[in-house]
């Protein structure tokens, strides 16, 4: 079950994507669609835990979720979302695996943590990667938005890692809490900032909002995304140990780049495809020793 539920997962992560580009596409506003998504998907995850008590009313007003909210939701998927109206779901989907080495470079610099040989190796690895994949619009398309698209993503990567640091701090703030419910809550924070920023930025048109493309891409987005997903990915954790689910990185890129060319028609060059393998091995890379210990550890039983 463990294994079945891990690609489950998996898949889903590799497919919203696609589903944000069909959705930015079809006339979605990046942050209005955004802040749909995260804020009804993390309502009604905590309605859910509520009911099971695993949730209180009282954790919305806690400063510690507004700021979760906005390093793990906010800054990651505002970036996300605007990059993907010139950039390809497979590439998005690559650039956004380069989380774990701004974790690492953030940790190396910022915290004055040592880290291993093989962190930096793949770090130069994953960054030369990066190097690759941006060069690759000299001959993909010469865009000035292509690469400041996604020069977006990864400062969203920079977000995303000091999201997830601090996460790290209020789990154990809130132990008896349900990470379910606070990943809940940090939702709800960072979709309502997402709606504070599509107010000031966006002009909303009501035809570009009830597609069926905008509909069906919102619906599953907040439903096999968000809900789904997320609740798999904290089941795996509960399960097996905090780093095997987030191995997820190494696959999904993989199916986001093969789904967006087979069902989205996106162009992939061999120059495009060296750097997604590479920033890829250089993300096993920085990762490597946290996976050798995780392997040593028994996992439990379903």
């Amino acid at each position: 079950m463990i294994i079945f539920n891990f690609f489950i997962m998996c898949f889903i992560f590799g497919t919203t994507f696609l589903a944000i580009k069909i959705g930015v596409d079809a006339g979605a506003p990046p942050f209005m669609s955004s802040g749909i998504r995260f804020f009804l998907a993390g309502f009604v995850l905590f309605i859910m835990m509520m009911k099971k008590g695993k949730a209180k009313i009282s954790l919305l007003v806690r400063k510690e979720m507004l700021l979760s909210g906005l390093g793990l939701t906010f800054g990651t998927f505002a970036t996300l979302y605007w990059a993907e109206q010139y950039v390809n779901s497979g590439i998005a989907a690559v650039l956004s695996a380069t989380g774990p080495m701004m974790i690492l470079l953030i940790q190396t610099f910022i915290f004055r943590e040592k880290f291993s040989n093989k962190s930096l190796i793949g770090c130069i690895i994953g960054f030369t990667g990066v190097i690759l994949l941006l060069s690759s619009s000299f001959t993909y398309e010469a865009s000035l938005h292509w690469i400041l698209g996604c020069i977006m993503i990864l400062l969203g990567e920079v977000s995303y890692a000091c999201g997830a640091l601090y996460s790290k701090r209020v789990i154990g703030i809130f132990k008896e809490t349900s990470p379910i419910a606070l990943n809940a809550a940090q939702m709800m924070y960072g979709g309502a900032l997402l709606f504070v920023l599509s107010l000031f930025t966006e002009k909303i048109a009501v035809d570009s909002m009830i597609s069926v493309k905008v509909i069906g891409s919102l619906l599953y987005l907040i439903i096999i995304g968000s809900m789904v997903g997320h609740s798999l990915f904290y089941w795996l954790v509960a399960n097996t140990n905090p780093v095997f689910p987030s191995t997820w990185l190494y696959i999904s890129p993989l199916i986001a780049i093969t789904l967006g060319s087979l069902l989205n028609h996106e162009a992939i060059t061999w120059l495009m495809a060296v750097g997604a393998v590479t920033i890829i091995c250089g993300t096993i890379f920085v990762n490597l020793d946290s996976l050798q210990k995780a392997m040593k550890k028994k996992t439990s039983p379903f």
